[in-house]
């Protein structure tokens, strides 16, 4: 694909999630990985989202050489490129500070399967990643080990973490994993809640047939 039409995805994308209340402030970054030309365009660092343009976005290679663009990529470009090269499926991935899914993460507690839509949507439960400096390699590291069969999980005392095959669907997914935050967190501030799981897991997954890598 043209490297302008993915700087573009990402703007827009990127500005998109700050609208929407994912992304506060200068947190928060998102990125597309070209499989076929070997190159990813992220979100630059510190740069405030009122103000971005195509032209702000950031080309790197996978080692995080810059390849165009005059601004530093941002600062959890290594994440990024180790989730894919961990994840041949996944071609974008967001990360978010969006406020419910991410007080989950400040009490290190994974989100529960409470919702059917949970399943087909992002694989059942948003795991919990263990805690890994942010903008070094342990905290991708800690991500992929819990991205297996899920679309998204939380980054310990950090935020959040979403990936999917396009932008859209890693975008639609960094709401889910927020929606479903904050349905859980009402239901549990009203009493105890009950995780779908055993025969009704598998009878929802069986029902929608659909399967996360």
């Amino acid at each position: 694909m043209d490297t302008l039409v993915l700087k573009q995805q990402v703007c827009e994308w990127s500005v998109r999630a700050w609208k929407e209340g994912l992304f506060e402030g200068t947190c928060g970054n998102l990125s597309i990985y070209d499989r076929e030309q070997g190159i990813v365009v992220i979100s630059p660092s510190g740069l405030s989202y009122s103000s971005y343009r195509p032209e702000d976005m950031v080309v790197i290679d996978l080692e995080g050489k810059v390849l165009e663009g005059a601004h530093k990529p941002s600062s959890e470009w290594i994440m990024h490129t180790m989730v894919y090269q961990h994840k041949p499926g996944v071609n974008s991935v967001i990360h978010t500070h969006s406020p419910y899914a991410s007080s989950f993460a400040v009490r290190n507690q994974s989100i529960p399967c409470i919702l059917t839509e949970m399943i087909p949507a992002l694989g059942g439960d948003v795991p919990l990643a263990k805690f890994g400096m942010p903008g070094t390699a342990e905290v991708g590291e800690e991500a992929c080990k819990v991205l297996k069969g899920r679309g998204g999980c939380l980054l310990a005392r950090h935020g959040v973490l979403a990936v999917g095959g396009s932008v859209e669907k890693a975008f639609v997914r960094a709401g889910y994993v927020e929606n479903a935050a904050k349905i859980c967190s009402i239901a549990m501030s009203n009493g105890s809640i009950e995780p779908i799981a055993g025969d009704l897991f598998d009878a929802v997954k069986e029902h929608y047939g659909v399967v996360i890598d």
